[in-house]
């Protein structure tokens, strides 16, 4: 069995709490024997794929499938950044593999979060599609800080063939 679930902010990649004030994936009605395959941090959202099956795992995460990921960033990022990030970045001593960075056109609508991000009248933002076929930790976060633009919001909308689609937060659905 595999589930598309859509995390929203402020819940944990996991069924157990850290001991942070987080919600864990209990609650959200899943059948019993799934566990998430990967992450998504808590202050990101968007498609969490859950299974009973280990062999879903080994196939998601040791291929280097695309992850893709839409991020609201401060300002718009000129070609140049955009062209920085599809190179690589120098993260931890290590540069990061190359990926596939670009402005959406048009901005997505994403629904309202809880709480908003934060908004201010003289600084614009944007939304981009970053493409990665690697997963370190909060890695887009420290890419568009890197460039000078700040991720304000980050939800994953596609890993490899699966897609978040019109899932909306909390929801998810049998794909396989």
């Amino acid at each position: 069995m595999l589930l598309a679930f859509h995390k929203p902010y402020g819940v944990l990649s996991r069924f157990t709490s850290d001991g942070s004030p987080h919600r864990t994936l209990q609650g959200f009605g899943f059948p019993k024997e799934v566990y998430p395959i990967g992450r998504l941090d808590a202050d990101s959202e968007g498609l969490l794929l859950l299974s009973d099956e280990p062999e879903w795992n080994a196939r998601l995460l040791g291929g280097g499938h695309e992850r893709e990921y839409w991020v609201q960033v401060e300002r718009i990022p000129s070609a140049s950044a955009l062209k920085l990030l599809e190179l690589g970045i120098l993260l931890q001593g290590r540069k990061t593999l190359p990926c596939k960075a670009s402005i959406l056109d048009p901005q997505p609508m994403a629904s309202p979060r809880e709480p908003p991000i934060r908004y201010r009248k003289t600084v614009p933002d944007c939304w981009i599609s970053l493409i990665l076929r690697e997963g370190r930790n909060r890695q887009v976060r420290r890419m568009t800080a890197a460039i000078g633009h700040p991720t304000l919001r980050l939800i994953r909308v596609r890993i490899g063939e699966f897609h978040l689609d019109d899932l909306a937060a909390g929801e998810w659905r049998r794909i396989g």
